[in-house]
C-alpha cells in the first residue's frame, strides 16, 4: 500500500532533496522506520532515540493530527498522504 510522505524542506537535504518520498506501511510508525531505512540522515530529525516524534515535530495523515488520531499506530492505506511538519522558532520580540 503505497502512501505518500511530504518531506518539509529543513529535512530535504536528508532525501536527496526529494519534497515527496512514497513508502509502503501499515501505519505512521512503520512509514517512518521505512523512510529512516533508506534515508538514513532522516533518522533523528523526526523521532528521537526511542521512536517518539519530537515535540517540535508534527505529523498529519490526510491533512489530520496523528494526536487526533491514533499517534504513531494509526493505520495507512493506499493513498494516503502522510505530512511531516517541524515548528518554527522565532517571532518574539
Amino acid at each position: 500500500m503505497p502512501v505518500t510522505v511530504y518531506i518539509p524542506t529543513p529535512f530535504r537535504r536528508a532525501t536527496d532533496n526529494r519534497d515527496r518520498v512514497e513508502v509502503t506501511a501499515p501505519n505512521v510508525a512503520g512509514a517512518l522506520d521505512e523512510l529512516e531505512t533508506r534515508h538514513a540522515a532522516l533518522k533523528g530529525l523526526v523521532r528521537n532515540d526511542a521512536g517518539e516524534v519530537h515535540d517540535h515535530v508534527n505529523i498529519y495523515v490526510n491533512s489530520r493530527a496523528i494526536e487526533d488520531l491514533d499517534g504513531l499506530a494509526t493505520p495507512l492505506e493506499d493513498g494516503d498522504e502522510l505530512t511531516i511538519i517541524p515548528a518554527l522558532a522565532g517571532g518574539g520580540e
